[in-house]
């Protein structure tokens, strides 16, 4: 059988907003990198995607209208299409629902003013894919997006690899589904290596070549930055430094060669989905997995924890951010501006490798629109009042051992490991602790020979030994109807932990509240919160966790006794490899009978969610902790050595 043309399709992403690109450089990148790209659809008809935000469209036209002019142009004549993705480039897994969908609307008005029309294809920000953004996009009036297909599909190797040559179905958290155009890293960063000079004309035609089937196929020639051609950022030290040779010449001697090859033709990205009814097309996959909630393009290193906790200050700023999204939500006054400029402050550039300028002026203006839209105080500090005077839970004391016993809750404390859990049960839920602390011994694995507790805080940094709040203390306790508060400060090897437990009864809550005060300026992983359940209280093949990730319905992940370890570091520089985005400050996890349930406070601190389960001989390991600190690339000494965290502990029958 003979085989078929491959279909290669193209778009370049335009971003102004580039974190390292400092704003005299703009006019560079326009005439080095963005006016050589259109013109390959002007002079040399070459069918192009070309995708960038509302923001970067505001800007271009602010330095030279002559481009968006020639853009529109060329998208009538057919010669390009656009793709948008928003107002500004916003991690939508870890932003919440409202803010993403104001960006998608945002954007959809800045783009019908300047291109005149909606576009029907979104790229998916920097390929961070959660299944709750399915119903956004669609109810934004998108018709497909583009997501990579490498991170996608190595989380299923049941998958057949030939679906990556045809338009497949993402289905969302709702159950809706929209068509994906496969984007794919390898084959962007052979392109990049291409046009670099590190591989030759043949090596690329090659490399092309061995994705052709017996049918017709479709597959991604480049599908990322226009700015690392002929224009360098000065991001990385490892940069391909510019040679004489031109790397859009090289670009277009690609293309020019491609349209004479007749295994190969040019089509335009939208031009995939008229493949959607073959036989190997229109799959309803899930894109997302329990070890990937958050799929993102490249290797492990480039992972959603990058714009969450890494950065200059990026828990610091998006906390910032989640206090004024309160402030505009609960405001009957907010205005579009006000939206526009939140999403602007949601950007993903000022989470990475920003210039020392750009993000001094990001600081100041974040907390000038802070100011001007600060959060309400809580009402009583949000106890729920009790509808009768209630009696305290009794209190005994064993040893190093603190036991609280109320009608509903009994909650023990373990004094000499910093007030960690000991045990905790819900009496409406199960008699049997929950959660707590798994001593030493409880795996007969020598692997697993450790305390595993509950309710503490681990710090790793670099060359220096793990510190946590696992000392001995001794609580302070008070009972003011309906609260019964236990506090204490540890003196750590990190600093001092002001550390404090409420005990609702009646409600079944359990409230902690840290405070982190740490000495010496530095960078390295913080995490808190740590809940590890009991093995002999859920069942090990209903295991389950349930969180939004940017969207507006929970999404739900099947454990499947599979291994599973977001906060598995990917090399001495990158600490952590996953999260989950807690968008609506909420996880619930355990089986399919009950659950732990956490509700966290994102305006206290926006932390992202961390989950391992390993299965070890006949029993499981199975814990979700909170990061307020990981290690990668971007990072830099914290902005701020003070760091608090809340968040509310229930149980729940399902």
């Amino acid at each position: 059988m003979n085989s078929q043309k491959l279909q290669l399709y193209s778009f370049f992403h335009l971003n102004m907003a580039f974190s390292s690109i400092p704003e005299e450089r703009r006019p560079d990148a326009l005439k080095q990198s963005y006016w050589p790209l259109l013109r390959l659809a002007m002079e040399d008809q070459i069918p192009l995607g070309i995708e960038a935000s509302g923001f970067t469209l505001e800007t271009i036209n602010a330095i030279d209208p002559s481009w968006i002019k020639a853009l529109r142009t060329q998208i009538e004549l057919g010669n390009c299409e656009f793709i948008g993705c928003g107002y500004a480039q916003i991690i939508g897994p870890l932003a919440p629902a409202k803010v993403n969908s104001e960006n998608m609307r945002i954007g959809n008005t800045v783009y019908e003013k300047f291109l005149g029309i909606k576009p029907s294809i979104a790229l998916v920000n920097e390929q961070a894919f959660s299944a709750g953004l399915v119903d956004l996009y669609l109810d934004a009036g998108f018709k497909a997006i583009i997501m990579e297909w490498d991170n996608a599909a190595r989380s299923f190797p049941g998958w057949d690899p030939t679906w990556r040559y045809f338009p497949q179905y993402a289905v969302g958290s709702s159950g809706a589904k929209i068509p994906v155009i496969w984007n794919k890293s390898i084959a962007f960063q052979k392109f990049q290596r291409y046009a670099h000079g590190e591989m030759t004309l043949n090596d690329q035609l090659a490399y092309l070549d061995r994705h052709i089937g017996h049918e017709i196929r479709a597959f991604p020639l480049y599908g990322n930055d226009a700015e690392c051609f002929d224009f360098r950022p000065g991001r990385f030290m490892t940069e391909a430094p510019l040679g004489n040779y031109g790397e859009w010449m090289r670009i277009n001697a690609l293309y020019s060669q491609i349209k004479k090859d007749n295994r190969f033709n040019l089509v335009l990205p939208s031009n995939v989905l008229k493949l959607i009814d073959d036989s190997s097309a229109g799959k309803n996959l899930s894109l997302q997995s329990p070890s990937q909630p958050i799929p993102t393009k490249k290797q492990d290193k480039y992972n959603p924890l990058r714009w969450a906790v890494t950065g200059r200050g990026d828990l610091q700023i998006n906390t910032a951010c989640w206090q004024i999204f309160k402030a505009l939500r609960d405001n009957t006054s907010t205005t579009d501006a006000d939206w526009k400029e939140l999403c602007y402050l949601w950007s993903s550039d000022f989470r990475t490798h920003i210039t020392e300028t750009r993000w001094r002026e990001y600081l100041s203006r974040l907390n000038i629109f802070r100011d001007k839209w600060p959060i309400k105080e809580k009402i009583e500090a949000g106890i729920p009042q009790a509808e009768s005077k209630l009696d305290q839970p009794k209190i005994s004391r064993n040893g190093k051992l603190v036991l609280v016993e109320g009608e509903r809750l009994s909650v023990t404390f373990n004094c000499a490991k910093g007030m960690a859990i000991e045990r905790f049960a819900d009496k409406s839920v199960s008699s049997r602790s929950l959660f707590g602390t798994l001593e030493h011994g409880f795996y007969d694995d020598i692997q697993w020979g450790a305390d595993f507790f509950s309710g503490h805080l681990i710090y790793e940094a670099p060359a220096k030994p793990k510190a946590s709040d696992l000392h001995q203390s001794e609580p302070n306790i008070s009972w003011d109807t309906p609260v019964l508060k236990l506090s204490t400060t540890i003196e750590s090897g990190i600093g001092k932990i002001k550390k404090i437990w409420e005990i609702i009864d009646h409600t079944g809550e359990l409230r902690m509240t840290s405070e982190v005060t740490i000495e010496s300026p530095g960078i390295g992983s913080l995490r808190i919160g740590h809940i590890t359940l009991n093995p002999n209280c859920f069942d090990k093949n209903r295991l389950r966790f349930c969180t939004h990730n940017g969207g507006m319905a929970l999404e739900k992940f099947e454990i499947d006794n599979k291994e599973i370890n977001h906060g598995r570091s990917v090399s001495f520089l990158v600490s952590a490899n996953q999260c989950i985005g807690l968008t609506e400050g909420i996880l619930e996890f355990g089986d399919d009978k009950k659950c732990i349930r956490v509700e966290l406070d994102k305006t206290v601190s926006s932390a992202v969610g961390i989950i391992q389960f390993s299965e070890v001989r006949e029993q499981y390991f199975y814990r979700a902790s909170f990061s307020l600190s990981e290690m990668d690339d971007t990072s830099r000494e914290r902005i701020s050595n003070n760091i608090s965290c809340s968040m509310t502990i229930t149980a729940k029958n399902l």
